[in-house]
């Protein structure tokens, strides 16, 4: 009965898919098709409401749309040059400098804005036609700034881990935001290294080597931005405030930052708080749809047969982990990454934590892979944005984009099978 259940559930999600229905659509219909198996019709409609109803009922999730709203007055706020700035004066004069910049840049302002395609359309729109003048190819600089923008994912504050700290049931907010930032430097360093022997091979020019009167001018600038991270997660983790709380207080933040830039006017506010509210109902419906998709998966016994199925095949920390992970590869190649969140956390954490792995590594560990599914077609929504920014096409940058995308897998192995570049900063602070 389960194997016909999931069935209906897999085979009905991906026509669904295929025939072009949106995917929060297409996750809510394949949950009820599912559920119709064992229940009467009005008892599976009545239920499938009420479960998305009830998952958004959530203080958690209401960071959400203030962290949405904070992302969207950065990016009109002129944040974006001063972090390039200060970004170009750091790394400007290594090899293949403009790219390291466009990499820093990328994880200092999604670690701000906490948003991928955010920092994909600033930093792109902004550093792509600079590193096009300095005769790097538009497609390398595409791929750069694809692979780089999802650092931010894993660089708090970062709305994926509070829908994961949701989906887990109740991890620490705050242990996650901790847990992030070595896993997101160390992405970061990674796609450095491939970058600096690109640009090597390719002899890409180098940039001068920036004084240290003109490097602290451009830190002080940029200094107001990076306080944020200071304000917010400092708050968060000395417990003055709620990750919630938390914010809201960014929206406040970067709002009056925006006036003080003189960057942001008050005729720009409607544009910039309609185009969050599009933002989040967006999110919110993937987030209701997948909470009631996950509820049916339990009721059906659906983590169960799975967690018994991958059991079976071996009890090897390693190959499990191993195993999870191509699912999850190939999971985020077709869905988006917060549905992918809430429905198979459900699945594959009774699963690690049965094997003595924490569920703050195994949530960085599942961000992580599913950034990558961000950078990959048919779905990948940060690969579409950064190419749309650079006026290319997928074809064409999937030559410079292989040896990003493998160093981002390599990462990946190093933070699942060293669990101390995620877990050391949450034990130095107590989580």
């Amino acid at each position: 009965m389960v194997l016909t259940e999931v069935l209906i559930l897999v085979l009905s999600f991906l026509v669904l898919l295929g025939i072009g229905v949106p995917i929060a659509w297409s996750i809510g219909l394949s949950g009820l098709l599912t559920l119709l198996v064992s229940i009467d019709s009005i008892a599976a409609f009545t239920t499938l409401a009420q479960r998305m109803g009830t998952g958004l009922d959530s203080f958690t999730l209401l960071a959400i749309p203030f962290f949405i709203l904070a992302g969207q007055l950065i990016n009109k706020g002129g944040l974006a040059q001063r972090l390039i700035k200060l970004a170009k004066d750091m790394m400007g004069s290594l090899p293949g400098g403009l790219a390291h910049v466009n990499i820093v840049a990328a994880m200092m302002f999604g670690a701000i804005a906490g948003s991928a395609v955010a920092a994909a359309s600033a930093i792109g729109s902004i550093l792509g036609p600079k590193m096009e003048e300095e005769g790097y190819s538009r497609e390398f600089s595409a791929a750069v700034n694809i692979t780089s923008s999802t650092t931010g994912l894993l660089i708090p504050p970062s709305n994926i881990l509070i829908v994961y700290s949701l989906a887990s049931g109740g991890v620490s907010i705050a242990a996650l935001f901790i847990a992030g930032y070595l896993p997101g430097i160390l992405t970061g360093l990674m796609l450095m290294a491939v970058a600096a022997v690109w640009a090597k091979w390719k002899k890409f020019p180098v940039g001068e080597r920036t004084n240290i009167k003109e490097l602290s001018t451009s830190f002080l600038r940029a200094l107001p931005a990076l306080s944020l991270l200071v304000i917010v997660i400092g708050g968060i983790i000395a417990g003055i405030f709620t990750a919630t709380e938390a914010s809201a207080i960014a929206v406040i933040y970067t709002l009056v930052l925006g006036f003080m830039y003189r960057e942001l006017s008050f005729k720009e506010l409607p544009k910039v708080f309609f185009d969050s509210v599009m933002t989040t109902s967006v999110v919110m419906l993937l987030i209701g749809t997948s909470i009631a998709m996950s509820w049916v998966m339990s009721f059906e016994e659906i983590p169960q047969t799975v967690t018994a199925a991958l059991l079976s095949v071996s009890e090897n920390k390693i190959i499990i982990l191993l195993l999870i992970n191509v699912i999850l590869l190939f999971v985020g190649t077709f869905m988006d990454m917060t549905p992918a969140v809430l429905i198979f956390t459900p699945i594959f954490l009774p699963i690690v934590t049965e094997l003595g792995i924490d569920p703050i590594h195994f949530g960085i560990i599942m961000i992580l892979n599913l950034s990558i599914g961000l950078c990959t077609p048919p779905v990948g929504t940060i690969l579409f944005v950064g190419v749309g920014v650079a006026k290319t096409t997928i074809v064409k940058i999937i030559k410079p984009l292989m040896p990003l995308f493998i160093a981002m897998i390599v990462a990946l192995m190093l933070i699942t099978y060293f669990p101390e570049i995620t877990m050391w900063l949450p034990r130095v602070f107590g989580f």
